[in-house]
């Protein structure tokens, strides 16, 4: 323990002997205690006590009722959805579900009626206690109600991000074990691509638009199946909190898609916090487009509803230039975002919604200190509750008193009470750094480390589940980290904490890096590509560019005779990977390097970029407009970087990832988007096409 630390226990140690066990009035411990903080040398003692006891209370009563809570749901043996009944019983004619797309809205009672017919219709085909469904479809309010009535007999689902296609598609049905899928029929095409490689047992059912003649053979029509079945609650299996609820994919550090394991009481726990911790309230009205397989929509956002009776309003994809009137539209008070979201929303034009709404907090993770108070005076949003947490973390942070750029912070008065820590890495390796005792060495005030959390499996705040794949589950957990012979959980994520235990999020680690709000493997994509390329040796990374979210991905393709066909490696591409897996630069050289262990070295490969007049290579750009690689000079890349600035106009349009200007033909790029902008000489008209966007950006 450091000094600094040392002291501020014994200060609060010596509150407590002095105060409760031999019972000292104020007039006398306070004085005590000052003579002893200031007698070791903690001049800075009181600054930061001051600046900071106020948001320690707050967190401190968040956790104290959190775990109350939890303990109450373990004694009675809980599960979300018996604690979803007892939302129905409080607010069951209230409006639970919006969906944009229809202006469709369900009440408690209508969304616990569906979930019905969706539980007892599943008893009857055969389903029971422990099986797994795979839900692949895009966000509607029949999302929330499937996996709802799946947990209401025992069964769970398997959450499928619905970007993925072919083998990547395949791996995630095929490790979760399903028994059957129940896709949306705007992913028939998908399915039937794969529908041969998942087994004839495995059963199949499509919600949405019917058409018989397109869905793979022996496809049922699950919303006629739903219509005719019961609504009468279904027997109930014997479940406890701790078991599992659902499944959520996560590309975590390494390999192919990886299900980690949502139980109910981890649910509970990331939708309270939130809840208690933002000081939200059931008549808030949550505005949610955020893609329903993850944890943010899922749990952070349709929690609120499932757990404390909040109205949500959900939107199949999310679009800048409706935003602000759907939040006007339906009276939200708070809408969800991730970093680009925001970026998005600032680069469209100034219009009157967007201050015509009473949204009063924008809930999420990722947002930018630069575009931070921007965000704020713009759209005259109040507060930003910025958040931390991976789906299978057991160390989330979140930003409680709305300080600028944190992601979220941890007591300097008791940092012991949330056992969370920074502790050292190694920058090029990211392994961590330990003492001579073997224990991991602790991050002081404006040092960079691996965010871990104290793993305490008979906890529920600080038990950690893991995935599917005990392997996986084991690369995410160390030993003798706060000290010898405990165990914790290893985020793979770089923060930096301030000397207030404010924490700003840096950068990630290992063989994961985000693009479009999406983590992407490097291994997955490495294996993808080797293999269309003819199990050529390649290297994927991510490279920073000015005024991009995240990094952008990069293949370095060992190609000593040339022979790569980039018209059809594109081709091929767009069916194997998802649009934010594609790597937007390539870079062909004779050999990559490798270690002794033959694994890749992509430390200098980073360094280098994607500069031409640094990399003597071939480098090529991915026009995905036009569905080609195109040669990388210096004028192109001294345009993307010209596209960082500001302004106003079509040529200063910022924040949208990479920016090319490809003067031929008066054609603007943004490849984050996949999609174009197309400005005709005068600039006088603009038209965005996003034919493969998770996003759909309107500007009209």
């Amino acid at each position: 323990m450091n000094p600094s630390m040392m002291r501020l226990a014994c200060c609060t140690v010596l509150l407590f002997v002095l105060r409760l066990l031999v019972g000292l009035p104020w007039y006398q411990v306070l004085p005590a205690i000052l003579i002893f903080y200031l007698g070791s040398g903690g001049w800075r003692f009181l600054h930061i006590f001051a600046r900071t006891i106020g948001r320690d209370l707050h967190a401190a009563s968040v956790l104290l009722r959190v775990k109350m809570n939890v303990r109450r749901h373990l004694r009675e043996k809980n599960t979300i959805p018996k604690i979803f009944a007892e939302t129905v019983r409080r607010h069951g004619d209230k409006t639970a579900l919006v969906f944009e797309g229809t202006g469709e809205r369900w009440t408690f009672r209508q969304l616990d009626e569906y979930s019905n017919r969706v539980a007892n219709l599943l008893l009857e085909r055969g389903f029971k206690d422990g099986d797994v469904v795979a839900l692949f479809m895009e966000n509607r309010s029949q999302y929330v109600g499937l996996w709802l009535g799946m947990a209401k007999i025992g069964v769970e689902a398997a959450l499928i991000n619905f970007n993925l296609r072919l083998e990547a598609l395949v791996h995630c049905v095929t490790i979760s074990n399903a028994k059957a899928v129940v896709f949306g029929s705007e992913l028939t095409d998908a399915v039937c691509e794969v529908h041969n490689s998942m087994g004839k047992a495995v059963q199949m059912f499509c919600s949405g638009d019917w058409d018989h003649k397109r869905v793979p053979q022996g496809t049922e029509n699950l919303d006629s199946l739903l219509d005719a079945a019961p609504s009468h609650l279904p027997r109930r299996p014997q479940r406890c909190f701790t078991d599992r609820l659902f499944y959520i994919y996560t590309s975590g550090t390494t390999g192919m898609p990886k299900a980690a394991i949502v139980v109910h009481s981890r649910y509970y726990r990331m939708a309270a916090l939130v809840y208690y911790g933002f000081r939200m309230t059931s008549d808030d009205v949550l505005y949610d487009c955020l893609p329903l397989y993850h944890s943010a929509g899922n749990i952070v956002g349709v929690g609120q509803c499932i757990i404390h009776g909040m109205t949500v309003v959900i939107r199949k994809k999310f679009s800048a230039s409706r935003f602000w009137d759907d939040c006007a539209k339906y009276n939200c008070t708070i809408v969800q975002y991730i970093g680009e979201i925001c970026r998005y929303l600032l680069n469209q034009p100034v219009r009157d919604a967007e201050r015509q709404h009473r949204v009063r907090m924008a809930l999420g993770n990722g947002l930018r200190q630069s575009i931070w108070e921007e965000f704020m005076r713009r759209f005259n949003i109040p507060q930003i509750a910025e958040f931390y947490g991976a789906t299978e973390c057991n160390c989330s942070l979140g930003n409680f008193d709305n300080k600028v750029g944190a992601c979220g912070f941890n007591s300097q008065i008791l940092p012991y009470v949330y056992p969370i820590r920074l502790v050292r890495v190694d920058e090029e390796t990211m392994e961590l750094i330990r003492g001579p005792d073997g224990v991991c060495i602790p991050c002081k005030p404006g040092e960079p480390g691996q965010l871990v959390g104290r793993i305490i499996q008979n906890d529920p705040l600080r038990r950690f589940d893991g995935y599917v794949n005990q392997s996986a589950t084991s690369k995410k957990i160390a030993n003798s980290v706060f000290k010898k012979g405990d165990s914790a959980y290893l985020s793979g994520d770089v923060l930096i904490m301030d000397q207030y235990g404010h924490m700003y999020f840096k950068d990630r680690t290992g063989d994961t890096y985000r693009w479009k709000g999406e983590n992407v493997s490097t291994t997955e994509v490495e294996g993808t590509l080797s293999r269309l390329l003819d199990m050529k040796d390649v290297v994927v990374y991510g490279v920073e560019v000015p005024g991009a979210e995240g990094k952008a991905g990069m293949a370095a393709i060992a190609d000593p005779s040339h022979s790569t066909d980039l018209d059809k490696f594109v081709k091929d591409m767009e069916k194997a990977l998802p649009p934010y897996a594609r790597p937007v630069f390539l870079r062909f050289l004779p050999e990559v390097n490798k270690t002794g262990t033959f694994k890749f070295q992509k430390t200098e490969l980073r360094r280098d970029g994607f500069n031409p007049s640094t990399v003597s290579d071939r480098l090529y750009f991915l026009d995905s407009s036009r569905g080609r690689y195109i040669r990388l000079d210096e004028e192109l890349y001294q345009s993307i970087l010209s596209r960082k600035g500001g302004g106003s106009g079509p040529d200063s349009l910022q924040g949208l990832s990479l920016v090319v200007d490809l003067w031929n033909n008066r054609l603007t790029e943004f490849p984050s988007l996949e999609g174009r902008l197309m400005f005709p000489s005068s600039h006088s008209e603009a038209r965005l096409y996003l034919p493969e966007s998770r996003f759909e950006l309107c500007t009209d």
